[in-house]
């Protein structure tokens, strides 16, 4: 790494760490990122804090962990699982990232920003046209890929933080009430882990690595130890970033907890948080917000599958026809309705997401385990419960009941057990090195 005279980094050094850790905060600050702080401060009132840090850790601490492992095991994402076998490893990565690209998550930026931006400002406009609108905005600012982390870091997250900060300073100079007691009934950390969980930002986190180490390598740092350090400083960027805007959305939520808005959804929560706090101009500024996280999300997200699938075709279909292609999808399934993607895509997530995490885990001990059959015992483990939950939870198997109190399922980690499990069984598996 450049240092400067004292041996530590250049002023050039922190402005790069910074750029990428603000494009890892905007790309981790999807709308769902913006709804779920203020529902949990609403409902854990004076005890908001507790809920706020259970979900830092579940959501911003398991994305900054996903990054940090990726660039420990050699940032490809097909590295993170390659311990499992090629085969089961590319069908996992291309399942992940049609759902991160194409299918799921790029789409439905589209559909968020349509319905919390331009709807409540615009309702005549079709959103057809605001889809081919945003998606060329997408493709626009996506096509050349080693200007993505810079075009999100140095232009469009500064307005974002900027954007939340008037929000959130508002709602702290002039609070719109008293925090009250709680109604989570002593459950605040379980709330809070359950949701930052249930955000699945890991998923994105691994997914963007590549092209945040791709970023760091076209600004000169070519050895591995100095790309570490570079990217080390950038999740810290985007952890304290996300820290601050979670902790002031929690707060501005807990705020209202003596207000009768239980019955509200979270998007209708968010809405008369910025109504109360600065009337009409709340819901242009809610606005603004909301497209711009939705953006940078799109963006970050369009740009890793294309580079993905660029390698998986080697290249045969090039990376700027396949941003074209995805961003094309996306403008039909936002319009066609997410409504059925996300009820065909969680299932697949909820059984990609423990397999991803356990490799996550484990591979910050790749020095130390040596058989690949403890990588696949956990995976086994891992994906044997979240197979057998989801057929419990989609038609309700009796004899399978015993699972909703299996330990730590009551948070949604009912799978760790069973990984871990099946992570020792593995370690007694002989194995050629």
């Amino acid at each position: 790494m450049r240092k400067g005279q004292n041996g530590g980094f250049s002023k050039k050094d922190l402005v790069n760490a910074l750029v990428i850790g603000f494009a890892l905060f905007a790309t981790f600050f999807g709308a769902g990122n913006l709804i779920f702080p203020p529902q949990l401060g609403l409902l854990s009132g004076e005890n908001w804090l507790l809920c706020f840090v259970a979900y830092l850790l579940a959501d911003a601490g398991l994305a900054v962990a996903a990054v940090l492992s990726s660039v420990r095991n050699g940032g490809g994402l097909e590295s993170q699982v390659e311990r499992l076998g090629k085969i089961p490893a590319r069908v996992l990565c291309i399942a992940l990232m049609l759902i991160v690209g194409p299918l799921l998550i790029v789409p439905r930026t589209g559909a968020t920003s349509y319905e919390m931006s331009i709807k409540p400002l615009l309702p005549g406009m079709s959103p057809w046209i605001f889809s081919v609108l945003f998606f060329g905005a997408v493709a626009l600012l996506t096509i050349k890929p080693a200007a993505v982390v810079d075009i999100i870091g140095k232009f469009l997250t500064p307005v974002l933080l900027v954007t939340l900060l008037v929000l959130c300073v508002k709602g702290i100079v002039s609070p719109l009430g008293t925090p009250v007691e709680s109604i989570m009934g002593g459950s605040e950390i379980r709330s809070g882990l359950i949701s930052g969980y249930q955000t699945m930002d890991a998923l994105v986190a691994l997914s963007l690595a590549v092209i945040v180490i791709k970023s760091v390598k076209d600004k000169g740092y070519q050895e591995r130890k100095k790309q570490a350090g570079m990217i080390s400083i950038a999740c810290l960027v985007a952890f304290i970033g996300l820290l601050l805007v979670y902790a002031g959305l929690n707060y501005l939520g807990a705020t209202v907890s003596g207000q009768d808005l239980i019955g509200l959804s979270g998007t209708e929560l968010m809405v008369e948080i910025t109504r109360q706090l600065l009337a009409q101009a709340g819901t242009i500024l809610l606005g603004v917000i909301v497209l711009l996280a939705c953006l940078t999300t799109a963006i970050g997200t369009a740009s890793a599958a294309a580079d993905y699938f660029s390698g998986v075709l080697k290249n045969k279909v090039p990376y700027s026809t396949l941003v074209l292609i995805i961003c094309g999808c996306s403008v039909l399934l936002s319009n066609l309705g997410t409504t059925h993607i996300i009820a065909l895509a969680e299932p697949v997530l909820s059984l990609l997401y423990p397999v991803f995490l356990t490799q996550v885990f484990l591979n910050f001990f790749t020095d130390k385990i040596r058989n690949r059959w403890v990588y696949r015992g956990a995976a086994i483990g891992a994906v044997l419960f979240a197979a057998a939950a989801l057929i419990y939870s989609g038609i309700g198997v009796p004899w399978l009941s015993f699972l909703t109190s299996f330990p730590l399922q009551n948070l949604g980690l009912g799978w760790v057990l069973p990984a871990a499990a099946g992570g020792i069984i593995g370690a007694f598996i002989r194995t050629e090195r």
